[in-house]
C-alpha cells in the first residue's frame, strides 16, 4: 500500500516496453559520447527528459511511462550487486509535471457535446429499441438460431431431396418468390433457411442447383427474390402502431447488432461513465435491491494492486458504485439476454451475432463501437422514415461523428443546460444530476461531477453574457429579481472566454452574485437566493430546481424575449382551443392558459426596467 508504480511487479508487456526506454536512453548517451550508464547522473537523466519533452509530437501520457521506465532502471541500480550510482531522478523528488510536455486544451473538458438535435432523437430510438422493441428482436435471434440448427443438422435423404425439389417446383411454377438474400453485391437463394423449412441439408440446395434442370434456379430468384420471415409475434409498438410487420431470417442478426448498440447509448449516456468503465461491465453487475434504487458495480483496472502492491490483472471492485435509473437498469436486462453468463455485456465475441460464437473474453472496440453507432443512427432514420415519422430522423451532428467518448460529456452539458427537456425522457433533470452526482461523490477530481460543474458555469456564464449583451442594447427586464440580475450581468466580462478547468467552474458557481439561471420551460430567469427560493421550502439547496419554478418566487426575471415567447406561446393554445378536434373543458383549459400567459407578458411590458432608467 502506496508503493510507487515502479515498485509493483509488472508484466511482459510493460517490462518490454520498459527495455525499450532503456535503450533508447543508452542510445542518446552513446550519441553524446558520454562514457555510458556510469555517466548518467540525476543532472544527465533531467536533460535527457527534457530533450524527449521538447520533442514535436511529445504526449504527457507517453512521456509518463518514459519517466517511469527510467525511475525503474534507477531503482534496479541501488539494488543490483554492482550499481552504478544512477542515483534518484530529481522529478522522482520534484514532482513529474516540470519535466512532461505542456498540457494541451484536449481533453473531456473540451470534447464537443453531441447537439440537443442529434442527442435527442438518438436517444429516442435508443430507449425505443430496449424498452419496445428488445423482445422482438431477441424472440427473432432465438428462432433464427433455432432454424440455423435445424438446416445444419438435417440429413441429406432422397427424402429430403425430394421435399425440396417439390417446394421449389410449387414457387416456380407460381411465379412465386423464393427466400433469398444479399451477399457480396449478389441476390442468392437464402439456402440454410429453405434447408430449414423444407427438412433438406443446404449441400442438397447447391447440388440441385448445379443439374441441368435447375440451371436457371439463380436467375429466377435474382427476378423473385423474396423474404425469409420469421415465425415471431410482433408486439412492440410506436405510438400505438407496430414497428414492423414481420421479422427476417437474414436481418435477424444486424437487428441483435443494433440493439446491442442502443444498449451502449442508454447505459453510456443516462450513467455518465466513460466508455472503458461501460465496457468492463459483465453479467449480474446490477442486482435486483431489496428496496431503494439499483446500483451497477464496475471493475477497476488501472492501479489494481494485491495485498503485496504487485499487480492484479483480474482487476478490483470499484469503492463507488453507479446509480442505475430504471432505463439503464432495462437496457442491462436486455444485455444480459444476449451474452453468455459470467461474461463481459460487451463480450466481442458474442456481439458479432454469428450463429457459432467462441469468446476470447475481450470486449468491443472503441472505433467498431463508432462505426456501429453510426450504423445504428442510419438503420434508426431510415425506420422513421418508414413509418411516416420524418421529424425523428436523427441528423448529422455538426461537430462530427459521435464518438463513444461524447456521451458522457453530452450528459453534463444537457444537465446543466436542460435544452428542451431532452435527458427528461428518462427522468427529470434535478433527479439525474443528483443521482450521477451522488454516484461519484466520493471519487478522484476527475469525476463526472466536475463535469457537471463545467457546464453549468459555463451556461451561467453564457446567460450572463447574453443578458449583458441584450441589455446594453436597450432591452428590458422585469420581475422581483431584475435589478439582482442586471447587476449579476455586469461582471460577464470577468468571465469572458472558456471556462476549462473545475477551479474556473468553482469561481462561478461558489459566488452567490452572479446564480443566475435560465428557464426557457417556464420562459423567465431564476436569479437563485437560497433564502427567497420557493422550489426549496424545506430543504435549502445551493441551486434552483428548475422543474419546480413558482410564479410568485421572489428570485423570478423576466427578459424581453421570454415576453415574446409567452406571447407566441400564448397565441398556439389559443389556435388549439379552436380547434374542433379539441373536447370542450380541454378547449377552456387551453383558453384559461393562453390568457395567463397573456397577463404575464403584460406585466412584464408594464414593469420593464433598462439600464437607462434608474426607476422602474
Amino acid at each position: 500500500m502506496g508503493r510507487p508504480a515502479w515498485h509493483t511487479r509488472v508484466g511482459a508487456s510493460v517490462l518490454y516496453a520498459a527495455v525499450l526506454e532503456w535503450r533508447n536512453l543508452a542510445r542518446w548517451l552513446d550519441g553524446r559520447g558520454d562514457g555510458g550508464l556510469a555517466t548518467c547522473t540525476p543532472a544527465v537523466m533531467s536533460q535527457y527528459a527534457r530533450y524527449l519533452a521538447a520533442r514535436p509530437g511529445a504526449s504527457r501520457t507517453t512521456m509518463t511511462k518514459t519517466l517511469s521506465a527510467l525511475t525503474r532502471l534507477c531503482a534496479f541500480d541501488a539494488i543490483s550487486p554492482a550499481p552504478l550510482g544512477l542515483g534518484i531522478p530529481f522529478w522522482d523528488r520534484e514532482g513529474i509535471d516540470g519535466y512532461l510536455p505542456a498540457q494541451t486544451s484536449r481533453g473531456e473538458n473540451t470534447t464537443e457535446p453531441i447537439v440537443p438535435a442529434t442527442m435527442g432523437p438518438l436517444l429516442v430510438w435508443a430507449l425505443r429499441m430496449v424498452d419496445d422493441f428488445a423482445n422482438d428482436i431477441l424472440e427473432a435471434w432465438q428462432e433464427s438460431n433455432r432454424l440455423t440448427a435445424r438446416a445444419t443438422t438435417n440429413p441429406a435423404t432422397p427424402a429430403s431431396k425430394a421435399a425440396l425439389k417439390r417446394y421449389l417446383e410449387d414457387l416456380t411454377s407460381r411465379g412465386a418468390p423464393v427466400p433469398s438474400r444479399q451477399m457480396f453485391g449478389k441476390t442468392l437463394i437464402c439456402a440454410r433457411y429453405v434447408a430449414a423449412v423444407t427438412g433438406c441439408s443446404p449441400v442438397q440446395i447447391n447440388a440441385l442447383a448445379s443439374t441441368q434442370r435447375w440451371q436457371n434456379l439463380g436467375e429466377y430468384v435474382r427476378r423473385h427474390a423474396g423474404p425469409c420471415p420469421l415465425a415471431v409475434p410482433i408486439t412492440g409498438r410506436v405510438e400505438g402502431t407496430p414497428w414492423t410487420t414481420v421479422l427476417d431470417y437474414t436481418e435477424a442478426g444486424a437487428l441483435m447488432r443494433h440493439l446491442g448498440t442502443a444498449c451502449f447509448i442508454v447505459i453510456a449516456y443516462l450513467t455518465g461513465m466513460r466508455p472503458g468503465e461501460v465496457m468492463a461491465l459483465r453479467t449480474g453487475c446490477c442486482p435486483n435491491p431489496p428496496s431503494g434504487r439499483h446500483l451497477i458495480h464496475g471493475r477497476v483496472f488501472k492501479g489494481a494492486s494485491d495485498e503485496e502492491g504487485n499487480h492484479n490483472s483480474a482487476g478490483e471492485p470499484r469503492d463507488v458504485p453507479w446509480v442505475a435509473i430504471p432505463p439503464v437498469v432495462a437496457a442491462v436486462r436486455v444485455l444480459e439476454r444476449m451474452v453468455p453468463a459470467g461474461g463481459l455485456l460487451f463480450d466481442s465475441a458474442a456481439h458479432t451475432f454469428q450463429h457459432v460464437r467462441t469468446s476470447d473474453g475481450t470486449s468491443l472496440g472503441y472505433e467498431g463501437l463508432r462505426t456501429r453507432t453510426d450504423d445504428f443512427v442510419h438503420w434508426a432514420s431510415a425506420t422513421a422514415r418508414r413509418l411516416g415519422r420524418p421529424h425523428e430522423q436523427i441528423p448529422d451532428d455538426p461537430h462530427g461523428g459521435i464518438a463513444v467518448a461524447r456521451f458522457r460529456r453530452s450528459l453534463a452539458w444537457h444537465i446543466a443546460r436542460r435544452p428542451g427537456g431532452l435527458v427528461a425522457l428518462a427522468i427529470q433533470y434535478g433527479h439525474l444530476r443528483t443521482s450521477i452526482s451522488a454516484g461519484y461523490a466520493s471519487r478522484s477530481r476527475d469525476g463526472i461531477h466536475e463535469l457537471l460543474d463545467i457546464e453549468t458555469a459555463r451556461a451561467t456564464a453564457d446567460t450572463l453574457t447574453t443578458l449583458n449583451e441584450d441589455l446594453a442594447g436597450g432591452a428590458g427586464i422585469s420581475g422581483p429579481a431584475a435589478r439582482r440580475a442586471v447587476q449579476a450581468a455586469a461582471h460577464s466580462s470577468a468571465f469572458a472566454g472558456s471556462i476549462r478547468t473545475p477551479r474556473q467552474a468553482r469561481d462561478i458557481l461558489d459566488n452567490p452574485a452572479l446564480a443566475v439561471y435560465d428557464n426557457p420551460h417556464s420562459l423567465l430567469m431564476c436569479v437563485y437566493q437560497r433564502d427567497r427560493a420557493l422550489c426549496h421550502r424545506t430543504v435549502p439547496a445551493d441551486s434552483p430546481s428548475l422543474n419546480r419554478c413558482q410564479p410568485t418566487c421572489a428570485n423570478i426575471a423576466r427578459t424581453d424575449d421570454h415576453a415574446h415567447q409567452l406571447l407566441r406561446r400564448a397565441a398556439s393554445l389559443d389556435e388549439q382551443a379552436r380547434s374542433q378536434a379539441v373536447p370542450g373543458p380541454l378547449a377552456e383549459r387551453l383558453s384559461r392558459r393562453a390568457a395567463r400567459l397573456r397577463s404575464l407578458a403584460h406585466d412584464h411590458a408594464r414593469d420593464r426596467i433598462t439600464l437607462q432608467e434608474n426607476t422602474p
